[in-house]
C-alpha cells in the first residue's frame, strides 16, 4: 500500500512540475487554457461548440482540444465552429495529464491563440487530480444528472472555479431542483460561481466565454476552499522534470482504482502511450 501511494505522490508531484511549466508558457504566449470536466453525456459538446462559433463570430482566436477514448466525433462536431480544433485519442487512459497535452499542443496550437479549451475525457473521477496548466477549471452537469453531483463527486466539484449546470431548456421536465444543487455546489466549494446554460434553448450564451476571456486577462479567480497536498504546484526544478511526449509507468493498469468517487492513483492506458489524430477534416485553423 505504501508503494502506491508513494507512486502516486511521485507521478502527481511530476505532472504538477509539467502543469507548472505549460502554465508559463501559455501564459507567456498570452493563451489561457479552460480545463471543462463532466460526466459523459452532460452535454460538454454542445455547450463547447456553440461557445467557440460565438467567439469566431466575436473575432476572438481560440481553439479547442478534445479526449476521448475512441472516435472522432466530438472534434468532427467542434471543428464546425471554424476554429482550429485537435482530437486526442487516449486508449483507454481515463484523464488527461500536463506532460500528455504538452506534447500535443507543441506545433499545433496557434501562435494568436487568447483561450485554449480542453474538453478532458468524460469522467469526473481520474481527471479531478490532474492539473493540466489551466487558468480556469470548469465542471459541467446536466438537469438530469441530479442534483446530488456534486456530493458524490466532491474532488472534481470542491476544485473547480466555475461550475456549469446544462440542459436547462429540460429542467422542468426532469424535476431538476436548483435550489438544492446550488446548496450542495455551495457545502462542497464555498463561493463557486453556478452558471445556468442551454445549448438548445440559447440561456446563459457566451457566460463561458465571458468568464473565460476575464480569466485570462487578470481577473480574479475563485480559490476552492478545498485543498490537497497532490495540486500543490512544483517548479520542474524539484527533481520532477517534464519532458515532451507522455508516458506512464508500465506496473498499473486502468483497473486499479476504488469505485467510491475519489481517485486513489494513477491509472495507465493498456497500451501505454495516448496518440492523437490530427486529420485535416478534423483539425481547422480556418479564420
Amino acid at each position: 500500500m505504501c508503494r502506491v501511494v508513494d507512486l502516486q505522490q511521485a507521478v502527481l508531484a511530476k505532472n504538477d512540475a509539467c502543469a507548472h511549466t505549460l502554465r508559463e508558457d501559455l501564459a507567456a504566449r498570452g493563451t489561457a487554457l479552460v480545463n471543462l470536466l463532466s460526466s459523459p453525456g452532460s452535454g460538454k459538446t454542445a455547450l463547447l461548440e456553440r461557445e467557440l462559433t460565438l467567439a469566431r463570430s466575436r473575432g476572438i482566436p481560440v481553439a479547442a482540444l478534445t479526449a476521448d477514448l475512441a472516435t472522432e466525433n466530438d472534434a468532427v462536431r467542434l471543428a464546425r465552429s471554424g476554429v482550429p480544433v485537435k482530437q486526442v485519442l487516449t486508449d483507454g487512459l481515463c484523464h488527461l495529464e500536463a506532460e500528455m497535452l504538452g506534447g500535443h499542443l507543441h506545433g499545433w496550437l496557434p501562435a494568436d491563440t487568447r483561450l485554449l479549451f480542453i474538453e478532458n475525457v468524460g469522467n469526473l473521477v481520474c481527471p479531478a487530480s490532474y492539473d493540466l496548466g489551466e487558468a480556469l477549471r470548469v465542471v459541467l452537469a446536466s438537469v438530469t444528472e441530479g442534483e446530488d453531483k456534486p456530493l458524490k463527486y466532491p474532488t472534481a466539484f470542491g476544485l473547480a472555479h466555475l461550475v456549469v449546470v446544462t440542459k436547462t431548456d429540460i429542467a422542468d421536465a426532469v424535476s431538476f431542483d436548483e435550489k438544492e444543487f446550488r446548496a450542495n455546489v455551495e457545502q462542497i466549494n464555498p463561493g463557486v460561481e453556478v452558471v445556468l446554460t442551454s445549448a438548445r434553448g440559447g440561456e446563459g450564451d457566451g457566460l463561458l466565454l465571458d468568464r473565460a476571456l476575464a480569466a485570462r486577462d487578470g481577473a480574479p479567480v475563485h480559490i476552492p476552499v478545498m485543498t490537497r497536498k497532490s495540486h500543490h504546484v512544483h517548479d520542474a526544478e524539484d527533481g520532477q522534470p517534464c519532458d515532451e511526449g507522455h508516458t506512464h509507468t508500465p506496473d498499473h493498469s486502468h483497473g486499479e482504482h476504488t469505485h467510491s468517487g475519489e481517485h486513489t492513483h494513477p491509472h495507465r492506458a493498456p497500451g501505454g502511450r495516448a496518440h492523437t489524430t490530427d486529420p485535416d477534416t478534423v483539425a481547422s485553423s480556418r479564420s
